[in-house]
């Protein structure tokens, strides 16, 4: 009898997760077949709320499909590397040309070939946790060791420039900053980002600065491109048209270098080819770009007072405060909060339980706070993409689910050893 050989996956992707669109999303995917409706918020994707990409990208598009159907230049079109470099020079960074810029399938697409053409085995690479969880997975995935450096809730979930420079070792080739965050919705001060470009000159590390969500942000806090404050290394900014012109299908994204890209003729180089091998990215799609960054930015109509992005963020933030047991570090930007459950209140919680639990009895879909490489179980985060109604109806089910565990037989117990359990979370925050 023949004997069947199970096949195994790369040991690779052993340690790697994703778990925004992991176990949960598939057991929402099963309750919706089974024709329940879920409101799904674990994802930033704006077309799945009713947001549309500004009809001047489609036109755009549309206008340039005749002259999409073969391959372009493994940099991307000229048009759209170029607009790349006009809106760099306007935000006062220099020396940036065409031959520095690249366009991907995405932002995503060009994490992991900007890592790929850097890294060896055991290099390591500076990034903050809570993270984008693709930047631990893309590190780990091509050889590299991530070393996670801390973005406390007590600080705003800003980091502390002293505490990135203790992890830095001789292995260490780059930092990630990925600023307006996610998942926390914090946008760094300018002193902050001034202490890391000079941590990084020193340390002659590479800068990589995701800023897809430069452009939201609220109530007037500054969002501070990394570019214009790396000098005396290399800077690599990464944006993209997914969530500012809400065109997260159109799969089209950049990384500009600027900084000391004198020094990185090899490495860049070696990108090229690395982006030759793919051949080249989505070509309608990059048409789009020279149209999105030279023309009107609707976005500050969605994230100032009245407009929906701002009226739906008021509306989390409204109802964390009204809660008994939640707690929120107002964000500042992006599309996500990134929601505390109080020790205090709700001892011995575990994210991944109560997601599942909420999903299963409410219908709704979060994404725990594990999910992004943090050590604490007492987070989880939700996009603000809904309207305000809906967001507001969505923080009553998760009330009404803390009730429910809090009634549970032996809750009372835990609440009183709540004081030992806000003594050990004091103790990490140390």
């Amino acid at each position: 009898m023949k004997t069947e050989s199970r096949i195994r996956p790369s040991d690779s992707t052993r340690n790697v997760r994703y778990e925004i669109r992991g176990s949960l999303a598939r057991r929402a995917l099963e309750l919706e077949r089974l024709g329940y409706e879920i409101t799904s918020l674990n994802i930033g994707n704006p077309g799945a709320f009713g947001f549309r990409t500004p009809e001047i990208l489609r036109l755009a598009m549309i206008e340039n499909l005749p002259r999409s159907e073969g391959y372009v230049h493994q940099k991307g079109v000229f048009a759209a590397r170029e607009a790349v470099v006009l809106q760099q020079q306007e935000r006062g960074v220099k020396g940036v040309t065409t031959d520095e810029v690249f366009i991907g399938n995405g932002v995503s697409e060009l994490i992991d070939l900007t890592l790929r053409a850097l890294l060896n085995p055991g290099d390591e690479v500076l990034i903050p946790t809570p993270d984008y969880p693709l930047w631990t997975a893309a590190v780990t995935l091509n050889g590299g060791t991530p070393v996670h450096y801390p973005c406390r809730p007590e600080n705003n979930f800003c980091p502390d420039p002293d505490e990135v420079a203790n992890l830095i070792t001789p292995r260490t080739r780059a930092i990630v900053i990925i600023n307006p965050n996610n998942p926390t919705g914090a946008v760094y001060p300018r002193a902050v980002l001034e202490r890391l470009a000079r941590l990084a000159e020193k340390h002659q590390l590479i800068v990589f600065s995701d800023e897809i969500y430069d452009g939201i942000t609220y109530d007037g806090v500054e969002s501070v491109p990394m570019a214009t404050l790396v000098h005396d290394t290399v800077c690599a900014t990464m944006s993209g048209l997914s969530k500012i012109y809400r065109a997260c299908g159109y799969r089209v994204g950049w990384v500009s270098f600027s900084g000391a890209t004198h020094r990185a003729g090899e490495y860049l180089a070696a990108l090229e080819l690395l982006s030759s091998l793919r051949l080249c990215s989505n070509v309608p799609a990059q048409y789009a770009v020279q149209s999105a960054l030279g023309g009107y930015q609707s976005i500050r109509d969605l994230t100032t007072p009245g407009g929906r992005l701002y009226e739906s963020r008021k509306a989390i933030i409204e109802a964390v405060e009204r809660s008994k047991y939640l707690r929120l570090a107002r964000p500042d930007g992006a599309l996500y909060a990134f929601v505390e459950v109080r020790a205090d209140a709700v001892p011995h919680f575990n994210d991944s339980q109560f997601a599942l639990e909420l999903l299963e009895q409410r219908h709704v879909l979060i994404t725990p706070g594990v999910s992004f490489n943090v050590p604490y179980r007492n987070h989880f985060r939700i996009t603000n993409l809904p309207d305000a109604q809906t967001l507001s109806g969505v923080f009553a089910k998760i009330e009404a689910q803390l009730e429910d565990y809090l009634a549970r037989p032996g809750a009372a117990a835990a609440t009183a050893a709540a004081p030992r359990v806000v003594e050990a979370n004091a103790r990490f925050s140390k």
